[in-house]
Order: C-alpha cells, then structure tokens, then sequence
C-alpha cells in the first residue's frame, strides 16, 4: 500500500463537491495522477459564480479584495445601493463580524503582504489553463490587449502602483499609459469621458460560462462521474474514509474529500471543525449588443465596471455586495451598474440589456483563498479566491492535486492552508 509524504494512504478515489471552476480543475489534475473522481454540484456545472463573471485570465490584477481603497468609500457610501461595494443595512452578526474585519485587512500594508502571497499563485496561472488544453480541454483561452479607462486625471496612477508592486513581487506584468485618444483609438466603444488609459499586455479572457462545460465535459470523458443533484448537506470522517451526506439521504465516501463550494465553503468547512468564514460577495452582470464590441476586456476602475466581450455582445459586470448567497437578483445593483458605466461608452444602449445575472462570489477577511488540508487529514479546501476563482482555480487545482496525492505541501499553497 502506497503511502504519502503525509503518511495517509495514496487515494485511488477522490470525491469533489462544487462543479465550478475551482473543483473540476482540481478533478482533472487528480486524474492526471491516476485518481479516480467523483464530481457533486447540488444544481448543475457552472451554476454558481463561474457562470456569469466576467471571464477574466488576469493574474496582473489578481490581489486581495482588501484594499486602501475600500476604506475611502466610508460607511455612507457602502450602504448605498449604487456603491460598487454594497453591505446591506441590516447586516447579520456574521456578517457584522465579516465587515469588521475585512476593513481591519483593508490597508496598504496589509493588501501587500497579501499580494506577496498570492503572486507566485498569479505566475502559474495561465500556465496551467495550457496544461488543461494540452490534456483535451477544447474551449480556447483568448489573449487580447486589456484596456483600463479612466475619466479622471491621475485617476489611473492606483492601478498603475498596483502593476508595479506586482512586479517587483516577481510577477511577469508591465504597463503603459496611455491618452484617451489613444485608448478609444484601441477600443472605439470608449467614449469621450475617458481621460486617460492603461495598456496591461499578457492577459487573456474566456466565455466562462462555456468554459467550464468544455471543462466538465473533459473530466466526464476521461471516466469521473458527475452527479449535479447532489446537495451535500454533511461531512466527515471515518478511521479509513471521508463520507458526504447528501439532502436525498445517500452515504457517498472516497479516500479524500475535496470542498469546493464557493460561496457555501465556509458551512461545510465547520463540520471539520475549521471557523474559517467564507462571505458571499454577490457579483452582478448582463449582456448588451454594441456597434464596436471590443477586441478584449475593458475595465472602468473608477466604477469597479468590467466588460468583456463574449459571443459578438458585451457582457457588464460589477458589484461587490455582502449579502446570503441564496439572495434574489436586486435589480437596483443592476441599475446602478449600466449607470456607472454609460458615461465611458458609446454605441451601446444599456438599458436593452439581457440575461440580467447575479452570482455569489467566495470572499475571505484577509482576501486570500482556502487551499490544502483541514482539520480531518482526508478533508480538503479548495476555495475563496474572491474575484479571482476563474483566474485562480486550474492553478489551484493543479497544486492541491499534488498535495492530496503526494502528501507533500507545495509552498506556493503554505500562506493559503485552512489552518493559518
């Protein structure tokens, strides 16, 4: 009987909760290892947050939510419903609790050591949606300029600070900045508003939607099994297994559990014993035609506004809103999205907009991400990255994959442990 590193017995058989990004990258890098898999999603692939986001490959942006500039929107600004980052008036305890110490992570200082942490995540990023295609992954991965656009003058010397730190951290990303002439000369759907941009090159975006199908679709057919009616509802562990208890009432039990839930991480991660809080940060976004679709992604900072361009439309999106998970859309975040952005663009009617989406994004206090073992030594976390799951999650799932079958812990993954 082989043996890891860790000294558990090495899995033959892995079950996986959570069909998003996150947990099918983590699937098809353990079948890469020769681990049989067991996929259980309660609604469907792509149900949660991989759906409607923007589709983002952009570890040259991919730092803590936490950040000076959310303590600059004050307390009045964070209740409103048309602030980018939304906590509801009648928040919770938890969520109370979450708030107060997400602001007590939101200084320079702190989104630094952050980031320091997360850039030598950031850097195995895009190679690792390579190695999902080199193993039959067949949706494409799009490299295209990325144009940031601002309004203000100066406004773009934060982003351009946060480039900069990223890359005396180590992370391969350059910037240039540009004129407005310039930046509509590249995206013509820029408006006159815009002032000034940025040019970030070596980033890439994806149809995420679609993605994670084409992803799914890649774990089925090298022989895991995907059941999307299984809501998990416990978890635990047995002296020579890990077990799940679905809703239905069905035992399902593996040499190793993987939880990758996104939004609902936390819940199940307190049945093996971690207090670890995982908030829903409800991210919103909707589809318009326009007479220039862009060659790439757009980013309006000043409105916390990402456009994408996805199947000949636009896709807008925005919103951090600290909310349950299982809330309805609030068609005020909406609103205030196409508000925020029609001023920097032209040729686009926001207000006959489609496939009006709401998803509920895993966001931690510190802003880095869940990864590695919990608690129950068969018990794994893999989630929490905030906006940056698309991004993140083949890159997580390449190094967890490696750590659940050879016990050894990458020390990439060390500042995201679950026990920290």
């Amino acid at each position: 009987m082989a043996i890891t590193a860790s000294g558990q017995r090495v899995p033959e058989h892995v079950v996986i909760v959570g069909a998003g990004m996150v947990g099918l990258a983590t699937a098809f890098f353990l079948q890469e290892r020769g681990v049989q898999v067991t996929v259980l999603d309660k609604e469907g692939v792509a149900a949660g947050a991989s759906w409607g986001n923007a589709g983002w490959l952009t570890p040259g942006l991919a730092a803590p939510l936490p950040e000076p500039a959310v303590l600059a929107y004050g307390i009045r600004a964070v209740v409103s419903p048309a602030s980018p980052v939304y906590v509801p008036p009648a928040a919770d305890v938890a969520l109370a609790r979450f708030v107060t110490g997400f602001l007590r992570h939101s200084t320079a200082g702190a989104w630094e050591r952050g980031l320091a942490k997360l850039v030598p995540l950031n850097n195995i990023a895009l190679e690792s949606f390579d190695a999902l295609h080199a193993g039959g992954v067949n949706a494409e991965t799009r490299e295209a300029p990325f144009v940031a656009a601002f309004s203000m003058p100066g406004a773009e010397e934060l982003l351009v600070h946060e480039v900069e730190t990223m890359s005396r951290l180590g992370l391969d990303v350059e910037c240039e900045v540009v004129s407005g002439e310039e930046a509509r000369r590249r995206e013509p759907m820029l408006s006159e508003h815009v002032h000034t941009g940025v040019l970030l090159n070596r980033q890439r975006y994806i149809d995420p939607g679609a993605y994670v199908h084409s992803l799914a679709d890649a774990v089925v057919a090298r022989g895991a099994t995907l059941d999307t009616s299984a809501e998990v509802v416990d978890v635990r562990e047995t002296d020579s297994r890990a077990e799940v208890l679905t809703a239905d009432g069905r035992i399902i039990g593996a040499d190793a559990l993987v939880l990758a839930t996104g939004a609902w991480l936390g819940r199940l991660l307190r049945r093996v014993g971690s207090r670890k809080i995982v908030q829903a940060g409800r991210g919103y976004s909707f589809t318009v035609d326009a007479e220039a679709v862009p060659d790439g992604p757009v980013y309006l900072p000043e409105a916390r506004v990402a456009i994408t361009p996805i199947q000949g439309a636009v896709r807008i999106a925005g919103m951090m809103e600290f909310r349950r998970p299982d809330a309805p859309l609030d068609p005020r975040r909406v609103d205030a999205i196409a508000a925020a952005a029609k001023p920097f663009v032209r040729g686009v009617d926001v207000e006959a907009r489609r496939d009006e989406w709401v998803g509920s994004r895993p966001v931690t206090i510190d802003g880095l991400p869940l990864i590695g073992v919990t608690k129950a030594p068969r018990v794994y976390a893999a989630g929490g990255h905030g906006m940056w799951g698309v991004t993140l999650g083949p890159a997580t799932g390449r190094l967890l994959a490696e750590q659940i079958v050879t016990g050894r812990h990458s020390p990439v993954l060390q500042p995201f442990s679950p026990l920290r």
